[in-house]
């Protein structure tokens, strides 16, 4: 993260606390609907392999994308879990279950931010598989976070773009 970022507000809120937040919401999520745990890692990890970004938008009092990427791999095993499926068995499953996740995870965080919860709507999500893409964001000024996290020793990047 940018070190000038941390102090600085969205909404009256420090940025670094919706790095806790963030953590929190997907920990609750994954914890409830996977069945696993989230940790953060004891170092940084190097290039998350994400072939697979689930995203969310956010609209109203902020506005903004929330996303979580992962390698395909990951994918499988969240949407395994989820759907009480044999890894083997998932075809197109995994790509609903994590963009799911992603929408519950955007839900659960904006609930923790006192009055944001009705002033805050949320797309569909939007999952996006390969590795050969770029994202633009059309508005001008963006605060962007990353929280690596790790799920059953792989790593997961949960990301939030925040237009101001």
């Amino acid at each position: 993260m940018n070190p000038s970022m941390q102090s600085e507000t969205v909404s009256g809120f420090s940025l670094e606390g919706w790095r806790t937040l963030l953590f929190e919401s997907a920990g609750e999520v994954f914890e409830l609907m996977v069945g696993s745990p989230l940790t953060m890692p004891s170092e940084e990890p190097g290039e998350i392999a994400s072939d697979t970004t689930a995203m969310v938008g956010l609209a109203g009092t902020i506005r903004g994308v929330l996303s979580i990427r992962c390698s395909k791999e990951s994918a499988c095993r969240i949407a395994s879990k989820m759907l009480c499926i044999d890894e083997n068995d998932i075809v197109d499953q995994n790509w609903d279950a994590i963009g799911e996740i992603c929408n519950m995870v955007a839900g659960n965080f904006k609930s923790k931010i006192d009055g944001l919860k009705e002033k805050c709507m949320l797309s569909v999500p939007t999952v996006i598989v390969g590795q050969d893409y770029e994202v633009y964001a059309l508005a001008n000024e963006k605060d962007h976070l990353e929280v690596p996290v790790i799920f059953e020793s792989r790593p997961v990047l949960l990301a939030l773009e925040i237009h101001r």
